[in-house]
């Protein structure tokens, strides 16, 4: 009897840990200074398009990629998740959270409410993040306007729908406030990088992923398998595109145009439309940043 109590006790310590373990973290305290006063609504503009946020929470079925609705279907091995609306709505949109809210979404992968977000949101490349940019960012959005409705709630398999085991995932494969892009004594070198690893979150799509839909490392920008299972993405390491010069990439960001008289398509696309509207300067700064990616070979589909 006394085997099974203390049995009993370490299992209930146990537990109490691992639902410790599970909880999001939340960075930003609802008061905190970095994140007080007004950002700049044009440099969130900016942001905004460097984050390809219209891509994935524009309402589908309409033309104005400013309408931010969400609801368009984005299928996984886990399941379909479903963007959200975050439109400047205050009620079933965004329009009622505050800049601290935003950026603990955005760096934490955590909601208000404190549950965790599925890094279908991808906060694993927003973590790096910088403040003021977030501000802006907030600023931004506070200018679009409200959608009413809300999409559809995620249809995952079982075992998924349970937000709180994204903790151990966390634990697994997600750190706060670290981002790939390396320091960089060039600014332009350094601009490319935090566009590319932090804003852009181009290893997001231009890479393979483990059973736990993490990125593997190994493959990182080298392509693999599109996200949803409907084609392959491609490598954009030396290994692949080694022959396209700086202004090579900084056009294909620009028009769609490839140097072997291509032209970009699927999602990639919609990346265009969105690189297009930066400053061309960001556009050469992705561009020297591309141009220095490890060569990794293409992995099999």
């Amino acid at each position: 009897m006394r085997i099974l109590i203390w049995l009993c006790i370490a299992a209930a310590v146990a537990a109490a840990a691992i639902w410790f373990l599970m909880e999001p973290t939340i960075p930003f305290a609802a008061n905190d200074p970095r994140l007080q006063g007004d950002g700049d609504p044009a440099w969130g503009q900016l942001i905004f398009a460097a984050g390809d946020c219209a891509s994935c929470h524009a309402t589908p079925g309409q033309q104005d990629r400013l309408r931010l609705g969400g609801g368009i279907a984005l299928a996984s091995p886990f399941g379909t998740f479903r963007a959200p609306n975050i439109s400047s709505d205050p009620v079933d949109g965004i329009g009622a959270w505050s800049t601290v809210d935003l950026a603990n979404a955005m760096i934490g992968g955590a909601s208000p409410r404190h549950q965790h977000y599925y890094p279908v949101f991808p906060y694993t490349s927003y973590t790096g993040m910088r403040i003021e940019d977030i501000k802006d960012l907030r600023a931004y959005l506070k200018t679009l306007a409200p959608v009413s409705g809300r999409p559809p709630p995620h249809d995952l398999f079982l075992l998924f729908r349970i937000r709180r085991m994204l903790g151990f995932w966390k634990l697994l494969f997600f750190r706060v406030g670290q981002t790939q892009a390396p320091l960089a004594a060039d600014p332009v070198l350094a601009r490319g990088g935090y566009l590319v690893e932090t804003v852009g979150h181009c290893a997001e799509c231009h890479s393979s992923r483990n059973f736990f839909g993490a990125i593997k490392a190994e493959t990182r920008f080298a392509g693999g398998i599109d996200p949803e299972g409907t084609g392959f993405i491609p490598n954009i390491t030396p290994s692949r595109i080694g022959h396209w010069s700086e202004a090579d990439i900084a056009e294909v960001l620009k028009s769609g145009n490839t140097p072997d008289h291509g032209r970009v398509g699927s999602s990639m696309a919609e990346v265009v439309t969105n690189m297009a509207m930066l400053p061309q300067s960001d556009r050469d700064a992705i561009a020297r940043y591309i141009k220095t990616l490890p060569a990794r070979p293409t992995p099999h589909p």
